[in-house]
């Protein structure tokens, strides 16, 4: 028996269990992402995943780095402001690729697993614009944090959406696009730093 599911262990690799888990994120949610779940879907163990990842918050460091892997490259602009909410555009666009995204980055983020891909971006667009590498470094993560809140409140709107959930009343939300909302602040963001940088 442990012969046999050792063999099934080993027709399924690394990116197959990340695979499926990210199958099983987009179709249930974060809250239904489990283990027993992935296993399942893999026709193996819940006890042979763990050959591939220690712990589930491995594995969803790993789908973390996934996810921001997504985002696409953005190439240098003279406006380096440009340049700054372009990135941010393109890590939002991966995050809403997959439900509950932003949550699972932010989870891996206070856990301080995973990959930093997602800052490092951030804080080189940022230096494009003149920054000393403190204020970019020290910006980078603020802004994530930004992008990760505002997508959250995104996916969970349109989770409310799907089930027909409707908020009683007017909301301050209503009146602009979620995308509006988002680069707005972004530009916010950027006019702050373009400021501080007039100061110095």
């Amino acid at each position: 028996m442990a012969t046999e599911e050792n063999e099934t262990i080993r027709r399924h690799s690394r990116d197959d269990v990340a695979t499926a888990a990210l199958q099983i994120l987009d179709d249930y949610g974060l809250g239904d992402l489990t283990m027993r779940r992935i296993a399942a879907a893999l026709g193996v163990q819940a006890s042979a995943l763990y050959w591939h990842f220690p712990n589930k918050q491995t594995l969803l460091a790993d789908l973390a780095d996934r996810i921001v892997g997504r985002a696409a490259p953005v190439g240098p602009h003279p406006d380096w402001r440009r340049t700054v909410a372009e990135e941010c555009g393109a890590l939002r666009d991966a995050l809403l690729a997959y439900r509950d995204a932003a949550e699972v980055v932010a989870s891996t983020l206070a856990l301080g697993i995973g990959s930093t891909a997602a800052v490092e971006r951030l804080a080189a667009a940022i230096a494009s614009g003149g920054f000393d590498e403190e204020t970019s470094q020290a910006a980078a993560p603020v802004l994530l944090h930004f992008v990760l809140g505002h997508v959250q409140h995104e996916q969970q709107r349109m989770q409310y959406d799907s089930l027909g959930i409707v908020p009683e009343g007017r909301s301050v939300l209503d009146g602009q696009s979620p995308s509006d909302r988002f680069f707005f602040g972004v530009e916010l963001f950027t006019g702050g730093l373009a400021l501080k940088l007039r100061q110095r």
